[in-house]
């Protein structure tokens, strides 16, 4: 009987699910098994959607929030983790004071990526107001790398991105809240023929250019780009090489997104199980 194959990096994703499976949670787990990493889970709300958009969610107790990050951490091992939806200042804190606990976190021994979801792409509200602050003063400071979308960073910061240079701005300012780096993506910018994300160190700024596809299915492509890059950092890449890595999963990625339902269809990570499988 042979002893089977040797443990994966462990990626933890402290996310929401979504019911039609195209972002969330699930959009986090397919992402990080096409990155070969065993992906783990804390819940922190359960959602109602489609592609459609968001019918409703339940939030999770912050407690069993807590929880769960403490279970798979002490038994498991976390060599990274990610956030996603995190509904509330409540939970936001229950994830902060969790994740400084089991070490997660820029000064821990697992890198930790934050997410800042605060709405649907349908723009559905997936935050209470009350989140935003708690994320500035709880969760950034703890962040390795924060990754937010042009959308998010307005509500973040009050800068509204329309060029290169309130791009860098919006840089300074986010970085200015306490994250070791921070992301921020320029694929909301759709007048711009490229999708140039922008990462900021607190000194340099590296642009990172893709090409923007004509294709209304990119539901999930945060997710997706974030879960790439933890996994990355998982496996030992430096930050600039684990989004750098993010970024070429994610384009890909929307290169094969395909239509899903009567609305928008999710990018999709398939094309990594592309050609023949072994028995």
């Amino acid at each position: 009987m042979t002893e089977g194959r040797p443990t994966p990096p462990r990626v933890l994703t402290i996310a929401g699910s979504d019911s039609g499976g195209g972002a969330g949670l699930q959009a986090d787990l397919r992402a990080m098994f096409a990155c070969g990493v065993h992906g783990m889970t804390a819940i922190t709300a359960v959602t109602v959607q489609n592609s459609l958009g968001v019918e409703g969610y339940t939030v999770i107790p912050p407690d069993v929030v807590a929880a769960q990050i403490r279970a798979v951490a002490t038994d498991i091992g976390v060599n990274a983790a990610k956030t996603g939806m995190l509904a509330n200042a409540e939970i936001i804190t229950a994830i902060a004071d969790a994740c400084q606990s089991v070490h997660i976190g820029r000064d821990g021994s697992a890198p930790f990526v934050v997410d800042p979801v605060a709405a649907s792409m349908h723009g559905d509200p997936l935050m209470h107001e009350n989140a935003l602050d708690a994320l500035r003063t709880k969760l950034f400071p703890l962040a390795t790398v924060v990754t937010p979308n042009l959308d998010e960073v307005r509500l973040l910061t009050g800068i509204d991105v329309t060029s290169y240079a309130e791009q860098r701005e919006a840089a300074r300012a986010l970085h200015a809240f306490g994250p070791q780096w921070t992301l921020v993506k320029g694929g909301h910018m759709r007048d711009d023929p490229r999708c140039v994300d922008l990462l900021y160190d607190g000194s340099e700024f590296t642009e990172l250019a893709g090409p923007r596809y004509d294709t209304k299915h990119t539901h999930g492509g945060g997710d997706t780009m974030a879960s790439a890059i933890s996994s990355a950092l998982a496996r030992g890449s430096s930050v600039p090489d684990a989004v750098a890595f993010g970024k070429r999963f994610v384009t890909r990625s929307v290169a094969h997104s395909y239509p899903l339902g009567a609305g928008v269809g999710p990018v999709s990570p398939l094309w990594r199980l592309d050609g023949p499988l072994d028995d």
